[in-house]
């Protein structure tokens, strides 16, 4: 990515560093993050695994995965950091899953999902309470599949992040409006339209740059990424979207934007949005810089330590 000047940050970097909590031997656990990812069937068990070890990688301290009861052992096999609840497809899977939410600070939606009709339905009671909770939401995958059959689910929910990528958008846009996007017109434009219609909810548009719009600014995501596009590259950026908006939305919820000008340039979900986006890029080039053509997600998810420290070292 070509740079102006020298400068160690470029103001988007700094903006997304004004929102990261430093480390403190004062601090308790669960102060960083409690994320919660519902995802998780007997087909993709990799998905909610992606993005449930990448919250805790970027630096959330606890790690919630809401799955199938045959996905269960299988995920928690991946990893004895996570927190696997295996309440989704069971008979009573909303009240066992409501219980549980008001612990978290934000939840992620979608990896591995599958398109079960009855998940999907419990998906949407899932999304009602999280909104009744007042928590960030971030949709990806066939939870933006379960959105697009029904849009007024998420309208008018600012805190929620949809992250589809170009054929998903596409079908949201045309569940919508009844009609696919004008493809000769500028996508800014009908990204920024599509997140008024729907409220002004953020909508981050990936693809060779990812495009992210609150409804009121668009921002372009240029930093540098791979032309390696292996599976799994989706749910560490959910994953770790889940973490920076639980950040960014305390640290505009308890710092005054007067005292901190960087808080207004964007709203809480482009700051969050952003910080994700530029961080799973840039986990992706250094991870092909030593792989190429067989870079993998776990490579990916290995480069987020190195990632996060170059492009926001706080402490």
């Amino acid at each position: 990515m070509s740079r102006s000047g020298e400068e160690l940050f470029s103001a988007n970097q700094q903006i997304v560093c004004s929102v990261i909590p430093s480390l403190s031997h004062t601090s308790h656990k669960g102060q960083s993050g409690r994320i919660g990812v519902v995802g998780g069937s007997v087909e993709y068990t990799g998905a909610p695994y992606f993005a449930a070890i990448t919250a805790l990688k970027v630096g959330a301290d606890l790690s919630y995965v809401f799955c199938s009861r045959e996905s269960a052992p299988i995920i928690k096999s991946y990893s004895p950091e996570l927190i696997v609840y295996p309440y989704l497809d069971s008979m009573n899977a909303i009240e066992e899953i409501t219980s549980l939410l008001p612990k978290l600070h934000s939840v992620v939606i979608g990896p591995g999902l599958g398109r079960n009709d009855r998940i999907l339905a419990t998906v949407g009671q899932i999304i009602d309470k999280v909104k009744e909770l007042d928590l960030p939401m971030v949709l990806d995958a066939d939870a933006l599949y379960f959105v697009s059959k029904c849009p007024e689910i998420v309208r008018g929910y600012t805190k929620a992040i949809l992250t589809p990528n170009a054929a998903e958008f596409d079908r949201l846009y045309a569940a919508v409006y009844r009609s696919e996007p004008d493809k000769s017109e500028d996508p800014n434009a009908a990204l920024l339209q599509l997140s008024q219609t729907l409220g002004n909810i953020t909508i981050v548009r990936k693809g060779y740059e990812d495009i992210i719009s609150d409804g009121h600014s668009v921002v372009n995501c240029n930093e540098t990424g791979s032309p390696r596009r292996c599976g799994g590259q989706g749910d560490l950026l959910s994953g770790s979207m889940g973490t920076f908006a639980h950040w960014s939305q305390n640290a505009f919820a308890t710092k005054t934007p007067s005292a901190d000008l960087s808080l207004q340039t964007y709203g809480p979900n482009i700051v969050a949005a952003l910080g994700a986006c530029m961080l799973t890029r840039r986990c992706a080039r250094l991870a092909f810089q030593k792989y190429a053509r067989s870079t993998t997600t776990s490579d990916m998810i290995a480069e987020i330590k190195n990632a996060f420290s170059s492009l926001y070292p706080v402490d």
